[in-house]
């Protein structure tokens, strides 16, 4: 049996690498974005004031369709987003690509957000509303009700089902232990107690569905980037006058190959690209079934809310973690054993003490706990649009009892299957929004001619 593992393992391992690691996809997922952005007019530019507006609750409209508000369906969905790709990931980025990377996470989630916006307008417009007012929306309702591709959107649905067991449940729980075992070591040898604890508090938020998961979406979203966010700009004050040499650093190596040679920006590229996109998820259609859920008659007017996910998740949070790596000169340790989340604390801690590897500990706990709730809602919409209504409480219990095994269990071959299966989730939704940029123009237009936009 373990042999079995051992090569699953390897060969996946393989797979995953190919997948994520060559160009093409990485071009496709960028590319799209870049043709999305012209598409649309650079409406992450011109919609920014707007989408501000929204989420402060200025356009709420209670008589409106839907379960939950605009400020509510961003939090779920920056709860999916916004998770060990910004501590782990960002340092895993600038350790294999060097400081460049920060700037391609930054070139992606710029494009990302025209990809939000349009997968999450799309998700708006074919969402499906049920006597009961529960609403199911996504890739697989934007497939199949928008381009009648039911066996594409059946695809998108098992891939996205099989995802929210591996990176949104498994993968995630580890890194609450992980986080955990920053601030109290002795939690790893207590694994399944802690597995036990967390899978609990997972049952008694997601058993309630999305209404629920959006109220503790909505209370932790903000308070654990504010605490983040806190502490990365206190160790940028105290490292005031590396910032302007931190982002001379950072473009030259993303830029400049007769400095830093050819080989180097390409890796720059290449981990920038690949993390950018882990982290902020876009083009990946999974938090258009959140965004879906949203409470408003304005398939745009979600859109623009959506938009914001890359710029929070990216543009403001990977950075505050990338900044500090940089301005520390963290990333330049010859510690082999100071990689992903390590590395982070490890520059946290040299100017904090130990109250700077608190708080990667402590967000690091957060940002996984997070993930693990709203994922549970995109799973359970896929298991909702596969089986009907009776696979959906049955799901929520399975995905508690996984957290479980997940916190206690090594995790490489869940990993390696996330990754697959996210991408695989990857190719039918970007084949709607190719095929359905075109309506989305029309609509974003229509939409920001009318005067007041009410």
């Amino acid at each position: 049996m373990d042999e079995l593992l051992a090569a699953l393992t390897d060969w996946s391992g393989r797979l995953s690498g190919l997948l994520w690691g060559n160009g093409l996809t990485l071009g496709v997922l960028l590319g799209m974005g870049l043709y999305l952005t012209l598409r649309m007019g650079l409406v992450q530019v011109r919609g920014f004031r707007h989408s501000l507006a929204l989420i402060s609750g200025a356009y709420n409209r209670p008589e409106h369709e839907g379960q939950i508000s605009h400020f509510q369906a961003l939090s779920t969905a920056l709860s999916a987003t916004v998770g060990t790709g910004n501590i782990a990931g960002v340092a895993t980025a600038i350790s294999l690509g060097g400081p460049g990377a920060l700037f391609w996470m930054w070139v992606t989630a710029f494009f990302g957000m025209a990809t939000k916006f349009t997968e999450c307008t799309l998700a708006l417009r074919f969402r499906r509303i049920g006597p009961d007012g529960e609403v199911a929306g996504g890739p697989m309702y934007t497939l199949l009700r928008g381009l009648h591709m039911k066996k594409t959107a059946t695809a998108f649905a098992a891939f996205a089902l099989v995802a929210s067991f591996g990176i949104g449940n498994m993968v995630q729980s580890n890194s609450v232990v992980d986080g955990l075992g920053y601030l109290f070591p002795g939690v790893r040898e207590y694994a399944w107690f802690a597995g036990t604890v967390i899978a609990l508090l997972v049952a008694l938020v997601i058993l309630g569905g999305v209404t629920r998961i959006a109220r503790v979406a909505s209370a932790i979203v903000p308070f654990m980037a504010l605490l983040y966010i806190s502490a990365a700009l206190l160790v940028l004050a105290n490292h005031l006058d590396a910032i302007p040499a931190a982002f001379a650093t950072i473009l030259e190596h993303a830029l400049n190959p007769w400095a830093v040679g050819g080989a180097a920006v390409g890796e720059a590229m290449r981990w920038g690209v690949a993390r950018g996109l882990f982290s902020n998820e876009a083009g990946l259609g999974s938090s258009p079934m959140a965004h879906a859920a949203a409470r408003t008659n304005e398939p745009v007017r979600e859109g623009l809310v959506a938009m914001m996910e890359p710029f929070i998740d990216t543009l403001v949070i990977c950075s505050m973690t990338g900044l500090v790596i940089v301005v520390t000169g963290a990333y330049q340790t010859e510690d082999a054993s100071l990689v992903g989340a390590a590395l982070t604390a490890h520059a946290f801690q040299g100017t904090l003490g130990t109250a700077g590897a608190a708080v990667v500990g402590i967000g690091l706990s957060l940002f996984a706990f997070s993930t693990i709730i709203a994922w549970s809602y995109y799973g359970d919409r896929s298991a909702f649009f596969l089986f009907g209504e009776r696979a959906v409480q049955p799901y929520r219990v399975l995905y508690s009892f996984l957290v479980l095994v997940g916190a206690a269990v090594p995790l490489q071959l869940v990993w390696n299957i996330a990754d697959i299966t996210n991408l695989l989730m990857a190719l039918p939704n970007l084949l709607s929004l190719a095929l359905l940029a075109g309506l989305v123009q029309k609509m974003k237009n229509r939409y920001f001619s009318r005067p007041y936009r009410k």
